[in-house]
């Protein structure tokens, strides 16, 4: 390969990492100016502190909470918190029945929604609406069961038989703001509900519910489609359900779509409110509903996240909320951060004691992971919501031998190359494409390690797992796009490549070179113990054949 071209392909990789880190930066400092980000990562709860939330059940008159339910509500919060970018958040039980929920710093708006709404979606047929009262019900049941003397029994959900004499002096008399005490959220679906809407503009009376949010498979929030297909401004949540939902949902709007007035109007309920009551034009037999309103990019995005992962099997309020402090601290981190530092000093000592100037390559490769690793930890603390624990700072440490150990395979590569016979330049480039196949195969394995840990884990084990998975690809970047070109370059400078006796390739010291066909070089002006070397390293380098051909020439020179 020409001088020329080796020299660009090399200024071509360095370009490449520069790109690299211009993107990172470029990112962090847009985040930065947006107020949004910082130049240093974000850190967990053992480390910075945060807000613990304390989540109390709320239930109904005579039912209890049960071990599974809120094994559940755990799982189903935990998913909720992860959805959101919340990195490094705890999730456990107190006293049997409460969910403490602890997340790092402050959480925001939408966060606190994800956790502590029951996300409990129904479908009911709407039976009778109209606009709110502002007249309020002192201890008025928000919904109560159909009066048995009335000797009309309802025959689908959509029948107006449902509506007795006590369901419509509710609806009356009931005021939208007292919505949230009375406990529509807790309501039985086999009885009609009276409710209102989200914003409590309207109140309606509603059949029993007909498709549970429990059948749905998948939510997602995007922008709704208009009439003529073309996408509009407004926010939506589009459903796909399960093969029961899809049953359901198709016999309902089959026979909605017969009804006229309100009677045709399908209520979506989300704890106790109806969020939406739209028209059923046409049935719906995909299982493929979208839900619109009065939604935004954020609020469709938190809905969707709870509705992916289902309905909390029971009501929680919160009781409590505080500020927690740093259950280790900076001291930890402090420690940790220096533990890394011994580390990279002792690595950086045997690197120039063992490979003298070319092990300045390895520090200098090392400096370059740590920056990169850096600018992506950050990136994705602003632009995610990532938090480093100490566990993760200690992923970071564990990089540092995983980056040395490429470093290492590549030179001994070299190292080979040379006593093969090769010229340096010759030298490194052979010992690259033999030596990035190993470092390729160890970080494809050390990778895969990572990522199933890190879904196999939880709390602070994922923090690990994840920084070792985000190093290991470094590992490959800084090898690919710096160490090798910079091997490269330095391979045709006069220090290296005449073999000075600093530059950690010194043919003296690398025993015999190889040239082939049982043919072998000895060092330029050797001494014994040198020679010595030489004499073994050739021994131990003979072929079956070499050595066959050795003893037959050693016999016909006896003769």
């Amino acid at each position: 390969m020409a001088t020329s071209s080796v020299v660009a392909a090399a200024r071509t990789r360095f370009i490449w990492l520069g790109v690299i880190f211009l993107l990172l930066i470029g990112g962090n400092a847009l985040a930065v100016l947006q107020g949004t980000g910082s130049w240093v990562p974000k850190l967990a709860l053992d480390l910075q502190g945060g807000t613990q939330i304390i989540l109390a059940p709320q239930i109904a008159e005579n039912q209890e909470v049960t071990d599974e339910q809120v094994a559940q509500a755990v799982s189903i919060i935990r998913q909720r918190v992860d959805a959101g970018g919340v990195a490094e958040a705890e999730v456990t039980t107190q006293g049997g029945s409460n969910i403490v929920v602890a997340i790092p710093g402050v959480p925001d708006a939408a966060t606190l929604e994800r956790i502590r709404s029951s996300a409990k979606l129904e479908f009911r047929a709407v039976l009778q609406t109209g606009p709110a009262l502002a007249a309020t019900v002192d201890g008025q049941p928000i919904f109560t069961e159909p009066r048995e003397d009335t000797g009309v029994e309802p025959q689908n959900p959509s029948d107006l038989a449902w509506i007795t004499p006590e369901i419509d002096q509710v609806f009356n008399t009931l005021s939208c703001e007292q919505l949230d005490d009375l406990g529509a959220n807790i309501a039985d679906p086999t009885k009609p509900l009276v409710t209102c809407s989200e914003l409590g503009q309207s109140k309606y009376i509603l059949g029993p519910v007909e498709v549970d949010g429990g059948t749905i498979s998948d939510a997602i929030s995007g922008l709704v489609a208009g009439p003529q297909g073309t996408v509009t401004t407004e926010w939506g949540v589009f459903l796909e359900f399960d093969g029961e939902g899809t049953a359901a949902f198709r016999t309902v709007t089959e026979r909605l779509i017969g009804l006229q007035g309100v009677q045709n109007q399908f209520a979506i309920v989300l704890d106790g409110k109806v969020i939406s009551a739209p028209r059923t034009l046409a049935a719906i037999t995909d299982g493929n509903p979208q839900i619109s309103g009065s939604f935004t990019q954020e609020t469709a995005s938190v809905l969707a996240d709870q509705l992916k992962f289902g309905a909390l099997p029971i009501g929680f309020e919160v009781q409590s909320s505080e500020t927690i402090t740093a259950t280790l601290g900076l001291s930890q981190l402090q420690s940790g951060l220096l533990a890394g530092a011994i580390g990279l000093i002792l690595v950086v000592l045997y690197s120039v004691m063992q490979y003298r100037m070319l092990g300045l390559v390895s520090v200098f490769s090392l400096l370059t992971a740590f920056t990169l690793s850096y600018f992506v930890i950050t990136y994705l603390s602003n632009a995610q919501g990532y938090r480093l624990s100490l566990a993760g700072v200690a992923g970071l440490i564990v990089a540092i031998g995983i980056t040395a150990d490429s470093f290492i395979v590549f030179f001994e590569r070299i190292k080979d190359e040379l006593r093969d016979g090769r010229m340096l330049n010759s030298a490194i480039s052979g010992a690259w494409k033999r030596a990035f196949r190993t470092i390729l195969a160890s970080d494809a394995v050390g990778f895969l390690a990572a990522a199933v840990l890190f879904i196999l884990a939880v709390g602070n084990v994922r923090g690990f797992a994840f920084t070792l998975g985000i190093t290991t690809i470094v590992d490959l970047i800084v090898v690919s796009l710096f160490t090798q070109p910079l091997m490269q370059l330095l391979g045709r400078t006069q220090f290296f490549a005449s073999g000075n006796r600093w530059s950690g390739l010194d043919p003296r010291a690398l025993g015999a070179v190889y040239r082939g066909r049982a043919q072998f070089r000895d060092p330029v002006n050797v001494d014994p113990t040198a020679r010595k070397k030489s004499e073994r390293e050739m021994k131990r380098r003979q072929t079956i054949a070499e050595r066959k051909a050795e003893q037959e020439a050693a016999l016909e020179g006896s003769k």
